[in-house]
């Protein structure tokens, strides 16, 4: 055998190697769960089956929504892929164990109705499908690589149960339709957001002609503003769980934090922005450099609070049907979340996004559109903001849906402003006098330095000089219309969009159809 075969075995036996191991690990950790659950809960079937089936769920939830939290900063090169696992993996874990919540609603956000589901057997069998069909979606939409919601598909699969144990008028159709709302609202409101700060800093920061001043004066008061809304935000969605805490007192919370930020980061900036001056680095790479930290802290802070909120969508079920089992077989509406049953959601989770949150990870922070660390800055932004606004505005919103539009918000901005600054350009191009070329270099030069509202005014008075000296365009119409086309180019990428777009749309159908397989399935194994 000659040793090229003999090399491309080895690489083949290594490969398959590591897929036996992400393959393993979880396998041992789900038979862990079933011990572990055996010991904590006397041995009953129904409850091991449950916990092995609520750790299967937290191991999807940590491959595919965790991605959201810390994509954009890997995808910005803040963080290596490495460091972002390790911080997401603490960060999750804590925030589900100190502020995963000590209730959750056994029936998800009144998807159905309580009657429906008053027998224990029934209820349990509900839950366990439910469950099931939203951890196998989770799996189905992991594989394609496609980030969609967690809470939906855990939604959807309580109503598919919920209408194959008592028929359609158990559904609670208004507070569907709620949902099916958010498939649009969280995604146009995290687009918008994150496209807003994105045009305040080229406005405010790389639009201006010395970058670096601006940025001195700027980026402290947005980091400023980034330590008001964590805050507030973790205030409402993770210290809210332990404590009641009202938004003002969030908010407020939240201004002094701010503020105390702004007076360390303020001479940090201005020692940081003249030393990468001396380093000899490009301006917008210095600007840049100086949202590495936030970024690592944004990342942190959003693992935290979506383990401290998403938890629920693992073990909440569980905690359910532990407790309809605990209690001599009695349905009640809320159900405490015991330890042990937070513990599988944690360690489930930290698994999942080690083992295979990679793949989504570079999907959302690399092959939807580019990031660098300022539109990573606004998409962390577009997290918070989003859900802190329709949280007081009572809409239903899905943090996965805001964070990914938020990618998308930034790359069709960025489409936006590189077309319409191929349009400007080429009016200047098309009322040059086309023999100076010097001149037309000089004029573009001075032109992309310019301030916007310069911009428009030169522009003008362009076009003014060329109509007094007759001078004909440089491009015919439709040479122009053509130049218009090429310079129209794609930021972001359109097999993307659509996918998710579809996985969005078919997620809370998807689970409610496998809910209802399952539910009868399970039904149909139980009785006699």
């Amino acid at each position: 055998m000659e040793l090229s075969n003999i090399n491309e075995i080895e690489k083949a036996t290594r490969k398959a190697q590591r897929e036996l191991f992400r393959f393993g690990i979880p396998l041992l950790f789900i038979i862990g769960v079933m011990f572990y659950t055996w010991a904590q809960g006397g041995g009953s079937f129904l409850l091991i089956m449950a916990a092995m089936i609520g750790g299967y769920m937290a191991l999807n939830i940590g491959a595919n929504d965790v991605a959201n939290n810390v994509g954009p900063a890997v995808g910005s090169k803040a963080l290596t892929m490495g460091g972002a696992l390790v911080i997401a993996a603490i960060c999750e874990a804590a925030g589900a164990l100190i502020a995963g919540g000590d209730v959750v609603q056994t029936i998800r956000g009144g998807i159905i109705s309580q009657d429906a589901v008053a027998n224990a057997d029934t209820f349990v069998w509900l839950m366990m499908g439910a469950l099931l069909a939203g951890a196998i979606w989770l799996n189905i939409a992991t594989a394609v690589g496609a980030p969609v919601s967690t809470t939906h598909s855990i939604v959807g699969g309580v109503l598919g149960a919920g209408i194959a144990a008592g028929g359609w008028d158990v559904a609670n159709w208004e507070r569907m339709g709620q949902i099916a709302a958010s498939w649009v609202i969280s995604p146009l409101m995290g687009g918008i957001v994150a496209a807003a700060f994105l045009y305040l800093i080229k406005r405010r920061i790389t639009y201006r002609g010395d970058m670096m001043a601006a940025a001195r004066t700027t980026v402290p008061l947005l980091v400023a503003f980034m330590a008001w809304a964590f805050t507030t935000y973790l205030m409402l969605k993770g210290v809210s769980a332990l404590i009641k805490v009202s938004f003002l007192s969030a908010a407020l919370t939240g201004s002094v934090v701010a503020l105390v930020v702004f007076l360390l980061v303020r001479p940090r900036v201005d020692r940081q922005s003249r030393d990468l001056l001396a380093e000899g680095a490009t301006d917008k790479g210095r600007v840049n450099t100086m949202f590495t930290v936030p970024l690592i802290f944004a990342a942190a802070l959003l693992s935290f609070a979506h383990g401290a909120n998403d938890v629920a969508n693992a073990v909440g079920p569980l905690a359910a049907i532990a407790d309809v089992l605990g209690s001599g077989g009695s349905v009640s509406k809320s159900a405490a979340i015991p330890l042990w049953v937070l513990m599988v959601g944690a360690i489930g989770i930290a698994i999942g996004l080690a083992l295979f949150g990679p793949k989504l990870i570079r999907t959302v922070g690399s092959e939807i559109t580019e990031l660098d660390q300022m539109r990573a800055y606004c998409i962390a932004m577009a997290a918070t903001i989003t859900v802190i606004i329709a949280s007081q505005m009572g809409l239903p919103v899905s943090s996965t849906h805001i964070a990914v539009g938020g990618v998308f918000g930034v790359g069709f901005l960025r489409e936006y402003l590189k077309s319409n600054h191929a349009r400007m350009v080429d009016e200047i191009l098309s009322h040059h006098p086309p023999a100076d070329q010097a001149a037309i270099e000089a004029y573009l030069l001075r032109f992309d330095k310019a301030p916007v509202r310069e911009k428009g005014s030169m522009l003008e008075t362009l076009k003014q000089e060329a109509k007094a000296r007759a001078n004909p365009e440089l491009f015919s119409s439709k040479e122009r219309k053509g130049l218009r086309k090429v310079y129209r180019g794609e930021l972001v990428k359109r097999s993307q969009f659509l996918k998710i777009a579809a996985a969005w749309v078919i997620t809370v159908p998807a689970s409610a159809l496998l809910g209802a397989l399952f539910y009868y399935a399970i039904r149909g194994a139980m009785l006699p």
